[in-house]
């Protein structure tokens, strides 16, 4: 089983590789902005009084005409000074606005407070394209420009754009660089593959009114996690050949990693808890395979260490699964300019099927921390 389970992950390396080499960079036709697309920017915030500061002027730092964006934060029942410091810098920038969540009673929220606010914000929107990213974010100056372009050039719906962590010091940030680098490669093969839908809420547009046609993020609504993939899925399922990927290295949107091994676990259960809510059969599929190969590595160590198992047949899946992976990162760890972390890649797997294993665990059947607050996974909101 772990044979037939390395051979077909082994394909899907090949596969996502393919496609992220052959996707070429994205250069402007028209650089000039066009007044047919004004950008509602949402930031969704809670407890973010140490970067929303620099959020915000990163936004307004765009080279992009004023009157053609506006900004939206929204206030999640901060216990800091987000809201204040929002306030302040709205004496800066008259087209930043701040919406808090506790001003809106009726909304009834359960789980899913970010989704909550991401509706909030693009009910009060004056723009006919919605873009969303993180509170702890920092983008680039010629992020909106080049959306703008890439609209008007290939005229999607939605399109996705490369996120990275900002570089730290210490395994725990080399090892969350790796595990990222290898998403955001996989995430930009399969939007170019066409083969299924991925991406990341800190650097995501979409059409307002195709946002409203396909009924926003109903059907997942009481999930605390889901803003971008689930709803990324429900318009590839109306405009399948409509989704983009902004394949450029000016458009690369910088966020914060987890600061410790636990927020890096709970991050992980997050992401990993909407993976049985797919209903596009390929990447549940996908996921499957990742997770089950994982676990019986996992399985398989453990069972290496009680001498149940020669440690030679457990190193030679490793080294399979390892080369399958270079693989794949090579060319993207070149497009991220980090290159240099690919000598700790091997070293770093035992942790990595560890991890994985779990984290798929108990996003099925555990509970994580999300922003001071206990999410229940799989646990619809009333």
């Amino acid at each position: 089983m772990v044979g037939v389970l390395i051979c077909i992950y082994c394909l899907l390396m090949i596969v996502y590789r393919y496609y992220f080499v052959r996707l070429p960079i994205f250069i402007p036709n028209n650089p000039l902005p066009s007044d047919s697309v004004f950008f509602t920017i949402i930031i969704p915030a809670r407890n973010e009084s140490k970067y929303i500061e620099r959020c915000v002027h990163s936004v307004f730092r765009n080279r992009f005409p004023l009157h053609l964006f506006e900004v939206i934060v929204v206030d999640d029942y901060s216990e800091d000074t987000t809201p204040d410091l929002v306030r302040n810098l709205q004496t800066i920038y008259p087209q930043l606005r701040l919406l808090q969540l506790q001003d809106y009673p009726a909304i009834r929220v359960g789980q899913a407070y970010k989704k909550k606010a991401i509706e909030l914000a693009i009910q009060q929107s004056k723009g006919n394209w919605i873009v969303t990213t993180d509170a702890d974010c920092e983008v680039p100056p010629n992020w909106l420009a080049l959306m703008n372009a890439y609209i008007e050039q290939y005229n999607p719906v939605i399109v996705a754009a490369p996120v990275m962590f900002f570089n730290g010091k210490g395994v725990l940030s080399i090892f969350q660089q790796l595990d990222f680098l290898s998403l955001q490669g996989i995430t930009a093969a399969s939007v170019s593959a066409g083969f299924h839908s991925m991406c990341n809420g800190a650097n995501l547009a979409y059409r307002k009114d195709i946002f409203e046609e396909v009924g926003g993020f109903s059907g997942h609504e009481h999930l605390a996690t889901g803003d971008d993939m689930l709803l990324m899925h429900q318009i590839k399922k109306q405009y399948p050949n409509r989704v983009g990927f902004l394949f450029s290295k000016d458009a690369l949107v910088y966020t914060e990693p987890a600061k410790s091994w636990n927020a890096f676990l709970q991050q992980r259960i997050r992401w990993a808890s909407k993976a049985d809510k797919y209903r596009e059969k390929k990447i549940f599929s996908v996921l499957l395979i990742v997770w089950l190969l994982n676990a019986l590595l996992t399985f398989g160590l453990i069972l290496m260490l009680f001498q149940q198992l020669s440690w030679i047949s457990w190193l030679v899946l490793m080294l399979i699964k390892t080369i399958s992976e270079l693989y794949l990162l090579t060319p993207v760890a070149r497009f991220f300019h980090e290159e240099r972390l690919l000598a700790y890649f091997p070293c770093m797997q035992p942790l990595h099927i560890i991890y994985t294993s779990v984290a798929g665990w108990l996003g099925k059947w555990g509970s994580y921390q999300w922003k001071s607050r206990t999410i229940q996974t799989g646990t619809s909101a009333q």
